[in-house]
Parts: C-alpha cells; sequence; structure tokens
C-alpha cells in the first residue's frame, strides 16, 4: 500500500467545502467545512484570538484528501470545556512551556463528535502519526482531542494516547412519542415541577417561535448578537464567537440552525441557538434582555426535548456543565478525550492524574444518576 501523504493546512478555507465534506460526512453540523470555515473567516477562531488553524490532512497518491484532523495551535486554554491548566502550570513550574499546544477539536462547541474526519478508515493511523510528528518536531508539549465519538475512542487508545473522562448532561429519546408521554416516565412530583415550570415561562405573555433557514433574519441574528453578548460576558469575560460568525454560519448551514426565539409583542427578549444533526439536537448558546422565571428552562430544555420527540431524533446534548439539568430528564453521561504527551516523566504524571480522575467522574455519574426523576422500576 502506497503511504499517504500529510499536510498542515493553515485555513479550514484552503480545501473546498467538497473535499473537506467528502471526509466528514453529513451527521455533526460541527465537523462541516462551513461550520469551521465561519469560525475562521469571521475572526473567532486565528491566531489573534489564540486560536490558530493548524488542520492535518493526509492525501492518497493522486493529492486526494482522505482523511483530516482538525486542529489549532492554542495559545492558552480557553474555550475547549476540558480544562488542563493544572497541566499547564505543573509544566511550567517544572521549567518546561506549555504553549503552544495543539487542540484537535471544534473551537468553543463542547459537543460529541468525530475528531478524525475520515473518507478512508485507513487514514485515522496516519492523521494520528501527523500530529505525534508534528508535536515533537515543533516541541509542543501536546495534543489534546477532546470530546471523542465512542467509536473513535478506541483509534487513539490503540495509539497510547492517554483517555480523560469527563461528565456532561444529555438527554435521550427512549421512544417517546410526545412530550407528554415523556413526562409520563417521570415521578410524579417531578412531572409536577416540570409542568409548573413551563406554565410558568409563559404566564408572562410570551410566545416562542422555532425558526430555521431563511425564516432567520440579520434582524434575529442581531437580537441573538445582544442575548449571547450578555450570557458570554458574565460567564467567560467576553464572548468568544464575533457577530458575523453568526450570520456566516446562519447563511452556509441554516437548514442546520434552529433558533429559538421569545417574543414579546413581536420582539426578541430571549433566545436559545441550537444547530441539528444526524441524531442529536445540540443546544449551543443563550440569552436575554428580561428576567422571566424558568424561561432559560423552557428554552434550552424542554423546547429542545419537544423538538427532538417530534423529529425523531435520539438525544439532545444541552452543553457543558449544568447539574441543574438532571431534574429536567437530562442524565450524567461520561465523555472522553484524548492526549499525547512527548516527554516521558510529564506523561506519568498526567497519565497518574486521569486515572484517579476517572474513578471520581465514574462514582459521580453512579450518584447523580440515582437522583434524576425518572420513575424506578419503570
Amino acid at each position: 500500500m502506497v503511504p499517504l501523504r500529510a499536510r498542515v493546512l493553515s485555513a479550514a478555507a484552503d480545501l473546498s467545502a467538497a473535499e473537506w465534506n467528502a471526509c466528514a460526512g453529513s451527521e455533526n453540523p460541527f465537523a462541516a467545512h462551513e461550520f469551521f470555515a465561519a469560525l475562521e473567516a469571521s475572526g473567532s477562531a486565528c491566531a489573534r484570538t489564540g486560536w490558530q488553524p493548524a488542520h492535518l490532512v493526509v492525501d492518497d497518491a493522486e493529492g486526494v484528501p482522505m482523511g483530516i484532523l482538525p486542529g489549532y495551535l492554542k495559545s492558552h486554554s480557553q474555550g475547549e470545556y476540558v480544562f488542563d491548566q493544572g497541566w499547564a502550570d505543573a509544566w511550567e513550574r517544572a521549567g518546561g512551556r506549555y504553549y503552544p499546544k495543539l487542540q484537535c477539536s471544534v473551537p468553543f462547541t463542547p459537543a460529541t463528535g468525530p475528531r478524525l474526519l475520515l473518507r478512508e478508515p485507513h487514514a485515522a493511523p496516519a492523521l494520528l502519526a501527523a500530529a505525534e510528528s508534528l508535536a515533537e518536531q515543533n516541541d509542543l508539549s501536546s495534543v489534546h482531542a477532546t470530546f471523542l465519538t465512542r467509536e473513535q475512542q478506541a483509534l487513539f487508545a490503540a495509539k497510547g494516547w492517554l483517555m480523560r473522562t469527563g461528565e456532561q448532561f444529555h438527554w435521550s429519546n427512549e421512544g417517546y412519542a410526545s412530550f407528554g408521554d415523556f413526562l409520563g416516565a417521570l415521578a410524579s412530583r417531578k412531572r409536577k415541577a416540570i409542568r409548573k415550570e413551563r406554565e410558568g415561562a409563559l404566564a408572562s405573555g410570551v410566545e416562542i417561535v422555532q425558526l430555521r433557514g431563511t425564516d432567520i433574519t440579520e434582524a434575529h441574528w442581531d437580537a441573538f448578537w445582544v442575548f449571547y453578548q450578555d450570557t458570554g460576558a458574565r460567564k467567560w469575560g467576553r464572548p468568544y464567537l464575533t457577530r458575523s460568525f453568526f450570520s456566516m454560519v446562519g447563511e452556509a448551514m441554516g437548514d442546520r440552525v434552529l433558533l429559538m426565539l421569545a417574543l414579546r409583542d413581536g420582539r426578541p427578549v430571549a433566545g436559545a441557538l441550537n444547530f441539528i444533526g444526524g441524531e442529536c439536537l445540540y443546544g449551543r448558546y443563550w440569552g436575554a434582555t428580561e428576567d422571566i422565571p424558568f424561561l432559560h428552562f423552557e428554552l434550552c430544555y424542554y423546547q429542545a426535548i419537544d423538538w427532538a420527540i417530534t423529529h425523531g431524533l435520539s438525544r439532545v446534548e444541552a452543553g457543558a456543565q449544568g447539574a441543574h439539568k438532571l431534574a429536567r430528564g437530562y442524565r450524567p453521561v461520561a465523555t472522553v478525550s484524548a492526549h499525547y504527551i512527548p516527554n516521558a516523566g510529564f506523561r506519568a504524571a498526567v497519565a497518574d492524574f486521569v486515572a484517579r480522575e476517572a474513578d471520581m467522574v465514574a462514582a459521580d455519574i453512579e450518584a447523580l444518576d440515582m437522583a434524576t426523576p425518572f420513575r424506578r422500576g419503570g
């Protein structure tokens, strides 16, 4: 077999959408060329913001891309949602230089998905070998691939990367025919609490609308940008995404965008942005200009569940963290990332840490799962 040749792209736009998406497929919206191109062209993910594109591509003998490992040279650990600042501090106190590192992920997007975009399965080992070589040849401290699918976890583990376990809350569709059917699976007290929250969110007189594709106008994005800025400023200090990102992604992949808006007298006062996958609805951003009780739960969680049931999706991923999702029917699930560390001593220390952390995360998931609102034994 002729070996595949590896190269590094300085932008997703260095490949055509057709070439990229032939590797990415259509299942996950965050693997699409359009999503990466919007992040980079909008100035959201670029060298200035600490996300310098360094996408690895392996080609066949004719120069046709067989696989892509989207990557970024990072000068910090922000916007990743798998926290390694403690590793950085330890390595630098020991005299090392942690940054830049290579981050193989979707910027600002803690959603499970393929990190190896494979047109041909045999491109996977070549991509991982290329990532390791890039780190070693450029004296990078580490390579990180986050929020891996179950299928791809084995590919990284087989290459000897350290596997780290985290935790999120996902909603799973157990064949529900309606939102009421889902409520029927809950304990009576929890069922009543959710009904009360949904009624309370609408008691203020707002109207909920769901928009896709060309129904989303620039005026809608202007309103959502205000919501996003407010939430981002409170959570992260500054929003990660630029205003132009939303216009770009809406134009390029609007059919995979679902915008939930709360309107008062036709004027948006709150919104939640979702992306539609083949089997999953991914909740991403939310914000409001009015403080309306329970509206956050309605827009971000209950509307998403209702939409997923109606459209036959198997799950909803509602973003990082948030134990408050538990009472709304979202279960704790393990997330997995993979880490390549060239330095043997540093690697051993991190390996010990992730092993102990995995035990704690497993115990936490087990305990949290006992607190879900679902009826026991039913």
